[in-house]
């Protein structure tokens, strides 16, 4: 029997750094420029924005939530339950939006078909994400070829993965963007089901090194639990990062507020791949898997604008500390030091 591997290599988390800050020339957190413009390896469009995408979950991906965070220039990856009719009117009535949006698909039933739907109906809209829970098949290697022969023009976001080699595969399939990230989202419980996973910054780190040499992207998708930690995966080299948990809750999230006998409003939010979300669009958990989600009630925050404005200038500010007068110079100017404490909790509830 062979040996078992182990890398002995520490890898990091948001939770083990901090950045170090830097002597800069910046007069005021105003003066930072968040904006960035992509270009990308197959596709022919280009992207303008904020790169700080709302993830395609259903209480996340939504339509109001897509009109919002477009205002601000950040992107929605809308979730993949929507109808092609209701698309369609959400098309016709916020056409300034679409560019700002990505369809979602996965490999399961018709998937292909409705997406292939969507873009003959909306073809405005310049993304595609194509979303599975482990990116590591060649199953899904030959999808990703297989919708870029269909859709050669748009933007294609794939994922997830955590490793270097594979990020060169999905890049080489015809991914723009490579997802990155197993297991460190808020409501996943793939690590605790699994025992697979990757420490999501040293994850960011060694993929954006393998993408970047071969003239790609990356998305970190999960982990992040505060504007501080989103500054760290931009630092890291991440070009686009996704959110769940920071933008659910709010009104535009997905879903009905709840008010408890105590008198608090929450709200419901739940993993793509727990048994909340099986039972709603698959009838229930398959016998051969298990549930890979949490089902979670939050407290009800009110109009996410104010959370999108309170992220933007937490990630200002970070620029402002280690002197990138524009958020594509952020990771250039990147010193982490490792720590043993973040926070001082002392009047924490």
């Amino acid at each position: 029997m062979p040996r078992v591997e182990i890398e002995s290599e520490v890898k990091l988390d948001f939770k083990d750094v901090l950045f170090r800050p830097k002597r800069n020339d910046i007069r005021s957190r105003a003066d930072v420029d968040l904006v960035r413009e992509y270009k990308f390896k197959h596709s022919t469009h280009t992207y303008t924005g904020v790169p700080i995408v709302a993830s395609n979950m259903d209480t996340v991906g939504t339509f109001d939530m897509a009109k919002q965070l477009a205002k601000h220039q950040l992107f929605t990856t809308m979730h993949k339950h929507h109808s092609v009719e209701d698309f369609k009117e959400f098309a016709s009535a916020n056409p300034d939006v679409l560019p700002h949006i990505a369809f979602s698909c996965g490999m399961a039933g018709d998937d292909l078909t409705k997406l292939q739907a969507l873009v003959a109906a909306i073809p405005k809209v310049p993304a595609i994400c194509l979303d599975v829970a482990n990116g590591y098949s060649d199953h899904f290697v030959d999808f990703v070829k297989k919708v870029r022969g269909l859709f050669p023009e748009h933007i294609i976001l794939a994922g997830n993965v955590v490793t270097g080699e594979m990020v060169e595969e999905l890049l080489k399939a015809g991914a723009d963007i490579v997802k990155v990230g197993i297991g460190p989202g808020s409501v996943c419980t793939t690590r605790r089901q699994t025992g697979v996973g990757y420490p999501q910054l040293s994850a960011i780190m060694e993929c954006a090194e393998a993408a970047h040499a071969y003239g790609g992207h990356i998305m970190s998708d999960g982990g992040c639990t505060c504007p501080g930690d989103i500054a760290k995966a931009f630092g890291a080299g991440a070009d686009f990062v996704m959110l769940g948990g920071m933008l659910a809750g709010h009104d535009e999230s997905g879903g009905e507020v709840h008010t408890l006998e105590s008198g608090k409003k929450v709200k419901m939010f739940y993993g793509m791949s727990s048994s909340t979300a099986m039972k709603k669009y698959a009838g229930g958990v398959a016998d051969y898997r298990s549930s890979e989600g949490k089902t979670v009630t939050i407290t009800y925050r009110g109009p996410v604008s104010a959370t999108i404005l309170d992220t933007l200038g937490g990630i200002r500010s970070t620029c402002s500390y280690v002197g990138a007068h524009r958020l594509g110079e952020l990771h250039a100017h990147t010193t982490f030091i490792r720590v043993t404490q973040q926070l001082n909790n002392v009047f924490s509830s």
